[in-house]
């Protein structure tokens, strides 16, 4: 069956003209979804009962709970979702991450990825599927700590960008007036930066923006993401100049630390050096490596990171480090996979 999940406004006032019902229907089955949260059509009592049969009949609401949770000792939390692929059930995870001043969810928009960057656990599963707009609005929906959010990351398994479609979709039901009417202030979409999903992403929405660098060499970044040679860091940060950051709009650059590889004064110099063009609006969050299995990186030690963040803080580049969090149930940054569906042929 369809689900109603995932469907936009302008999808539903089509869905309503189908049934041959005013206008106004679709509305009214938006906030149902979307403001009340039901689970089930039957709830949506304002709707004619013939109606509710109507949709019942090929509609379901579309809501999953997670089939898992797993809780770290840090407070973190990993959610496995069933998805209903053509190829048969898949999984796929997403990170509740609760702080002192706020509570973020990290979700998924593929099941497994394209981008095969060196380091990631994600990628090394390959790509399986698109997610629909409907199985990547329930991890909101469906996450059960959904009245403490307070922000959403599009940093779980996927490049957000390779699936920009659905990707777009959510976004609006997350941030329109007849949806979730979230900020697009308190929405991140991380990426290694594809072409024509960046500049959709940056002229069609008005969402926080996180790009992948982890090295300011082009070979060397190359090796760690082999995205490089299609889409390289200084064509990103040339379409980046073109849109303005000096409003509400931030962006900032992903730097993975690596004992040994992009840890010393010679990549801080180097980066600087690469985002002089934008270093008036952009900042950078460093992540300590996280080692996955199979994979001969190594983890920084937590002083090698902060000699290389207070370097750049004093050459006048704004750089936090993002505190590990998660690590013990493979829940931190580059860590996510699930191994159990196999890549379709």
């Amino acid at each position: 069956m369809k689900t109603l999940i995932g469907h936009t406004l302008k999808e539903l006032e089509a869905l309503v003209k189908s049934h041959n019902q005013p206008k106004f229907r679709a509305k009214q089955i938006a906030e149902w979804l979307y403001v009340h949260k039901v689970t089930e059509i039957e709830e949506m009592s304002n709707l004619p009962i013939s109606f509710r049969q109507q949709l019942s009949e090929n509609y379901t609401i579309g809501r999953h709970v997670p089939i898992t949770t797993q809780r770290s000792k840090d407070g973190t939390e990993k959610y496995l979702f069933s998805v209903d692929t053509k190829k048969g059930l898949r999984e796929i995870e997403t990170v509740y991450i609760p702080e002192s001043d706020r509570a973020t969810l990290c979700i998924s928009s593929q099941i497994g990825c394209k981008m095969n960057c060196s380091f990631c656990h994600t990628g090394k599963m390959g790509f399986l599927f698109n997610l629909s707009a409907a199985e990547i609005i329930n991890q909101f929906l469906s996450c059960p700590h959904i009245e403490k959010l307070t922000n959403i990351v599009f940093m779980g398994m996927g490049e957000p960008l390779d699936n920009y479609d659905e990707v777009s979709k959510t976004l609006e039901i997350l941030t329109a007036p007849w949806g979730l009417a979230w900020s697009p202030k308190r929405i991140t979409v991380s990426t290694i930066g594809p072409r024509d999903g960046l500049l959709k992403l940056l002229q069609e929405q008005q969402c926080q923006v996180a790009i992948s660098i982890h090295s300011p060499y082009p070979e060397e970044r190359a090796a760690l993401m082999p995205v490089e040679k299609a889409f390289p860091i200084e064509e990103v940060i040339a379409t980046l100049q073109k849109f303005d950051f000096s409003g509400q709009r931030r962006l900032s650059f992903e730097y993975i630390v690596f004992d040994g590889l992009n840890d010393d004064l010679r990549h801080a110099e180097a980066l600087i050096r690469i985002l002089k063009p934008l270093l008036p609006y952009c900042r950078v969050n460093l992540i300590k490596y996280h080692s996955i299995p199979g994979v001969d990186l190594r983890s920084p030690s937590p002083v090698r990171v902060q000699s290389f963040e207070d370097y750049l803080n004093s050459k006048g580049v704004r750089c936090t480090t993002r505190r590990s969090r998660g690590e013990d149930i493979f829940a931190a940054c580059g860590m996510l996979a699930t191994t159990k569906g196999k890549k379709p042929e």
